[in-house]
């Protein structure tokens, strides 16, 4: 996996946005989507339950000029999905984002502890797009009700009740965060947050020089993607009857997506590979039995933590 440079040329309201949605069934991807829309288009309801089973993708223009493209994903690590059908679904991810991707929004919730599901769509995403993917993340805490209730900040959120591995993340992500509430019924807030959320944005893309982020299976969608299309073009030119254009139309199309299908099977196995290193990590758990020096027993467990990509584990 690399970086690409699906170049832009800097940003303009004349250039569409591709923002992926990422993260945890539950965490409030959908309703994130919803309020960068400014309208409910993505199914959003609060359950644990997974919702959305299909990447859906819906355009818009913001009130301050962008041309946004928000793609909405399954949970990475939905245990009613299988890992199949996420490959699928990444795949098609990938086609829906036209011109790379040029923001990946991490959503994660103030209203739940964070856990080791968490920690799996973060290895995930990197063994998917590859670790360069993280300069492309922004992190989206949603339930700033919450907070707003308890007269605390995102800061003091952060630094009474972060896993470790969080706070990495934030840091490779170079601090890019932002504390939403889906909930409020003020403009003038769900305005501020998306524009501090959009101001982002243009900053990974100043940072970048205007490149969004591909990789070499985004290209090689996109080569067949072109290839189909040239296929197309020069059936239709030639005098074929047109039961005959369907006919080959549809061994063209057949072609195509078993090439999308080995795709989906490369993307599968890196997903299990994933699963598997992180279920080894989990298994690996080990524990001490000791005593203090008035006779109470003491246990110290140990859980190996895999280092995040692109940095080494440290508590800001």
């Amino acid at each position: 996996m690399n970086k690409g440079g699906a170049e832009q040329g800097g940003h303009s309201s004349k250039q569409v946005e591709n923002i992926v949605l990422v993260g945890r069934t539950g965490n409030g991807k959908s309703a994130t989507g919803n309020s960068l829309i400014g309208k409910r288009v993505f199914v959003s309801k609060p359950h644990a339950s997974g919702v959305t089973m299909k990447c859906q993708t819906h355009e818009a223009v913001t009130k301050d000029g962008h041309r946004i493209n928000v793609i909405d994903t399954p949970g990475l690590f939905d245990i009613a999905v299988s890992a199949e059908f996420i490959s699928k679904e990444i795949v098609r991810c990938l086609t829906l984002a036209e011109g790379g991707i040029h923001a990946v929004i991490l959503v994660l919730s103030a209203r739940t502890r964070m856990t080791q599901e968490e920690e799996s769509t973060l290895s995930t995403l990197q063994a998917l797009f590859g670790s360069q993917i993280l300069a492309y993340v922004i992190v989206v805490f949603t339930g700033g009700d919450v907070l707003a209730e308890n007269n605390e900040t995102l800061e003091e959120y952060l630094g009474r009740d972060c896993p470790v591995f969080i706070r990495e993340v934030i840091k490779l992500s170079g601090n890019r965060m932002v504390l939403f509430d889906n909930r409020t019924h003020d403009e003038g807030k769900k305005a501020e947050q998306v524009h501090k959320l959009l101001s982002l944005v243009d900053k990974i893309r100043k940072t970048h020089h205007g490149d969004a982020y591909t990789d070499d299976m985004y290209h090689e969608i996109k080569a067949e993607q072109h290839k189909l299309r040239k296929q197309h073009e020069e059936l239709e030119s030639k005098n074929h009857p047109a039961d005959l254009v369907s006919q080959m139309k549809d061994k063209l199309q057949a072609s195509y997506q078993e090439k999308m299908d080995q795709m989906s099977s490369t993307m599968e196995k890196k997903l299990k590979s994933a699963l598997e290193e992180q279920e080894n990590m989990s298994s690996a758990l080990s524990a001490t039995v000791g005593f203090l020096p008035d006779g109470m027993p003491t246990v110290s467990v140990s859980v190996p933590m895999k280092p995040l990509r692109g940095g080494h584990c440290s508590i800001l």
